[in-house]
């Protein structure tokens, strides 16, 4: 078997019992937060001093474990870099948001985002087991006070219930796997009564970051609800030790599919060599690289931010260097709330009435040639067609291609295009808002 690396306890830990340090809660209840802590384990760079000392930032708390996968010599350690705050994140940067990904505005009830015709996220905790610098959902995660209640979880599911399209659920927040196992299981009962809901994901960096926590009680209350799926979340090679591999083997052999979600970031793992080690470790311990993140434009994340050029770099270093298993999708997600966007390298360099011109990733070019006879599908006579129909709204391009319409127009584009009606709203002296800035939008306020 492969061997990963197994990760050496800091030094200032060497008398922490193995019962202990093997025990999930001891991790929890023992996590560093506070300059003091961190200098018992190495000496802090003056922005990481600053950063600590400042109120009001993003909650900091590691795992003893965690921890001790920091090269205490290396200010620039990758893990540290995930996890330690600097000043540089009291930056501000162009598009900064609070909520990058508007998942407040897709939200029908409190923790619930619908963004998606057929799958929800349903965020279940605001507590991690250690808190990353780049989070998303930084505005809610870690505040003690940006809970959820039980009264949040049943209109959660009174929601689920009601919405029969809804056939795939994302658990996430925070991180499900840090809640005590009577409320999780309580969760995962609930969704499991719902008919309509036909597959549940555990979003979760609980085994990277505690990978104690990944019992075999554990793994056998989650063998009960299939079919369930588990993507968990490393960023480099020096993340995946032995005791994560263990982890990961006791989560696939009770029959959970693993993949892997990573997010760019510079000075962390914004390198073809160090992607492409990642993707194979993670392969070799049974866990598929599914998607790789462009850092989003959150609060806090600017100093981690890399042009989408590099993503696309690296997905070039990918596609053909390395298992077609271990090559992700890279990911935009789109600011505003748009979703998530794959992008990719161009691989078709030109096409014609049945000809398409193709490239490898070695450059090798060459040509596909297209049926000259063709039926084309016709959804009126499928009866998964008709019988599959998308949320209204929400049918996208695969709309267009389905002859359902012929374009797709942005909010209050019609207002603004009416030169006819634009004459009677100035006649009334109604100030109407260019789009962009608030399009469709009526201002009754005098020039």
């Amino acid at each position: 078997m492969y061997t990963q690396i197994i990760s050496k306890r800091a030094p200032f830990y060497a008398d922490v019992p193995e019962e202990k340090w093997n025990d999930w809660r001891w991790q929890l209840s023992h996590r560093l937060n506070s300059v003091d802590e961190f200098e018992k384990i190495f000496s802090l760079t003056k922005s990481e001093q600053k950063a600590l000392q400042t109120s009001g930032m993003f909650r900091v708390e590691i795992t003893p474990y965690f921890i001790s996968l920091i090269d205490p010599d290396d200010p620039n350690d990758p893990v540290r870099l995930q996890v330690i705050p600097r000043s540089e994140e009291m930056q501000s940067f162009t598009a900064m948001m609070e909520d990058s990904l508007a998942e407040d505005r897709h939200s029908p009830v409190p923790g619930l985002v619908h963004r998606y015709p057929d799958r929800v996220l349903m965020l279940v905790t605001t507590q991690c087991a250690s808190y990353c610098r780049y989070c998303t959902r930084s505005r809610i995660v870690g505040d003690p006070s940006q809970t959820f209640s039980r009264q949040d979880f049943e209109a959660q599911i009174e929601y689920l219930k009601k919405t029969p399209q809804v056939r795939d659920v994302l658990l996430s927040g925070g991180d499900p796997l840090v809640l005590a196992p009577k409320i999780l299981k309580e969760i995962l009962t609930r969704l499991r009564e719902i008919p309509h809901i036909e597959i549940i994901r555990i979003g979760t960096r609980v085994p990277v970051f505690m990978p104690m926590r990944i019992t075999q009680d554990l793994c056998d209350m989650l063998q009960e609800f299939h079919p369930l799926w588990i993507n968990i979340h490393v960023n480099h090679p020096s993340e995946i030790t032995q005791e994560l591999a263990e982890a990961c083997d006791r989560m696939t052999r009770v029959g959970i599919p693993l993949g892997n979600q990573s997010v760019l970031l510079a000075g962390v793992n914004d390198c073809v060599q160090i992607q492409r080690e990642l993707v194979q470790k993670l392969t070799r311990i049974r866990v598929r690289p599914y998607y790789l993140y462009q850092c989003d434009l959150v609060e806090g994340s600017g100093h981690f931010r890399t042009p989408v050029a590099k993503g696309i770099e690296i997905m070039e270093g990918l596609r053909g260097h390395t298992s077609g298993y271990a090559v992700p999708q890279y990911i935009v997600d789109a600011p505003g709330g748009g979703g998530k966007i794959p992008v990719n390298p161009n691989y078709q360099i030109s096409a014609s009435d049945h000809k398409v011109i193709l490239r490898n990733y070695e450059g090798y070019v060459t040509m596909y040639e297209e049926p000259t006879e063709y039926k084309p599908h016709d959804p009126s006579s499928c009866s998964y067609c008709q019988d599959k129909r998308p949320e209204p709204g929400q049918a996208g391009i695969t709309g267009l291609l389905e002859g359902k319409g012929m374009f797709i127009k942005p909010e209050g584009f019609d207002e603004i295009h009416d030169r006819h009606g634009l004459q009677h709203r100035l006649k009334d002296k109604k100030k109407w808002i260019p789009l962009g800035i608030g399009a469709g939008k009526e201002d009754n306020s005098e020039k």
